[in-house]
């Protein structure tokens, strides 16, 4: 089993056929079709089908594409590190929940790009669980969010970096801004940039805390821009966290309703593969996000 074999099998997979592999690579088909043979030869099991859609993997195939993905990842990254001597140049993925990126990234890469100007970076916004896969398998280095895991997972290794409180938010003006209790909202349509957890969503975990009957099924925003202007430009309600109430543009458009109730609140992690220390960049950048977060701390 080579490298070039493992290289071929991803390419393989990522682009959905041998033809466009092989094009992307800039090889005969002929050539990554051998290769793909002397893989699943090397292997003693066919790793992929051909089906009138293209190329799918089979259940053997998905196994193996997931830990080569990872490792092939980290072999990249170890080229880089050698090729680039003082790792002044190659680049850096990461990925930041929705309520996370405008209070730390800005002033995070303003810090990484004094040291580091020519490492291209890559920012992916999403929920912890739909970045955990990234970090897992190599495409991400790290994320910042919530807990994206049961407490019993060892694969990522958890930083805590702030607390968030939330708060209920309306827009300016809203007929419900002079309510004190979450009663009085019950009739209301609300979203939410708050994951769910185990299928349920936060709204209604909030209402069940305090014995109401929920509302219906929250919009689930994974964009603070979108949720500002969905609750800013019609009558719902949302749950948004104190910090970024403080900020441009929830500040201008939205309210708080402060009701009586006790709102939960939830810590943001910084998460990393276990065992597989970060490339100096990788390393760099994360540092730099843990200080604007102990920044954000110092001035709640």
């Amino acid at each position: 089993m080579r490298l070039k074999q493992l290289a071929d099998f991803l390419a393989i997979v990522e682009c959905g056929s041998i033809r466009a592999a092989a094009r992307l690579l800039g090889v005969s088909q002929p050539a990554i079709t051998r290769s793909l043979r002397r893989l699943e030869t090397d292997l003693g099991a066919h790793l992929l089908q051909r089906t009138p859609q293209g190329i799918l993997l089979t259940a053997r195939g998905r196994v193996f594409f997931g830990r080569v993905r990872a490792a092939h990842a980290e072999l990249q990254k170890a080229q880089d590190e050698v090729t680039n001597g003082a790792a002044t140049e190659g680049s850096v993925s990461f990925g930041v929940g929705p309520t996370v990126g405008s209070l730390v990234v800005p002033e995070a890469v303003a810090i990484f790009r004094m040291r580091y100007p020519r490492i291209q970076l890559r920012i992916l916004e999403g929920f912890a669980q739909h970045l955990a896969p990234l970090v897992r398998d190599g495409t991400l280095d790290f994320g910042v969010g919530t807990r994206p895991q049961r407490k019993d997972d060892s694969t990522l290794t958890l930083k805590p970096l702030f607390t968030h409180e939330l708060v209920v938010v309306a827009r300016k003006g809203h007929a419900l801004r002079g309510a004190r209790s979450l009663k009085e909202l019950a009739g209301a349509e609300w979203a939410s940039l708050v994951p769910a957890r185990a299928g349920e969503s936060p709204v209604k975990r909030l209402f069940a805390s305090a014995r109401l009957a929920a509302p219906g099924d929250a919009i689930q925003c994974e964009s603070y821009h979108l949720f500002v202007a969905l609750v800013s430009g019609t009558s719902m309600l949302g749950l948004l966290t104190r910090k970024l109430m403080a900020e441009r543009p929830a500040r201008d458009c939205l309210e708080v309703i402060n009701v009586e109730e006790t709102l939960p609140s939830y810590t943001i992690y910084l998460f990393t593969r276990t065992g597989i220390p970060l490339a100096a960049p990788a390393a760099a950048l994360a540092k730099a996000v843990a200080a604007a977060s102990r920044r954000l701390t110092t001035l709640s």
